[in-house]
């Protein structure tokens, strides 16, 4: 693997991790909590690899521009504006929620898991976006 494969892994790992989000929604609801915990912990492991390959792609590469103008270049910026701004908070709500879990704090978990989940599920995919935009549509 070199530097220039980071971005696509990075892209799986959101995917991934969007797809165990959504995975361990629907394990809760069905009441598999057993198989809901290994679902969040998988996103979140997935999650944790993303930050630290993403870390390092762009401590070594810097900020990659789009190169695109016009509607598809706001449309890009918005996108990756809210991105942003979201991703910022997910590994502070993603610990919170994960920590009172494991302490069995099961109301204060569903509480600010209301919250995570969509959250979190926005930026993972939201990231497929902006590197499908960034990388493969108009690359």
């Amino acid at each position: 693997m070199t530097l220039r494969d980071l971005p696509t892994l990075n892209a799986a790992l959101n995917a991934t991790s969007a797809l165990l989000l959504i995975a361990g929604y629907i394990l809760i609801r069905q009441g598999k909590r057993e198989a809901h915990r290994k679902a969040m912990l998988g996103a979140f492991s997935a999650s944790v690899v993303f930050l630290v390959c993403y870390l390092i792609y762009h401590f070594q590469v810097g900020s990659v521009r789009f190169q695109q103008e016009g509607t598809v270049r706001t449309v890009y910026l918005t996108i990756l504006a809210t991105h942003t701004i979201l991703a910022a908070a997910v590994p502070f709500m993603a610990i919170i929620t994960l920590r009172r879990a494991l302490a069995a704090r099961f109301d204060p978990h569903r509480r600010i898991a209301r919250w995570t989940l969509p959250i979190w599920l926005y930026v993972s995919i939201t990231g497929v976006v902006v590197y499908w935009m960034l990388y493969v549509a108009y690359a």
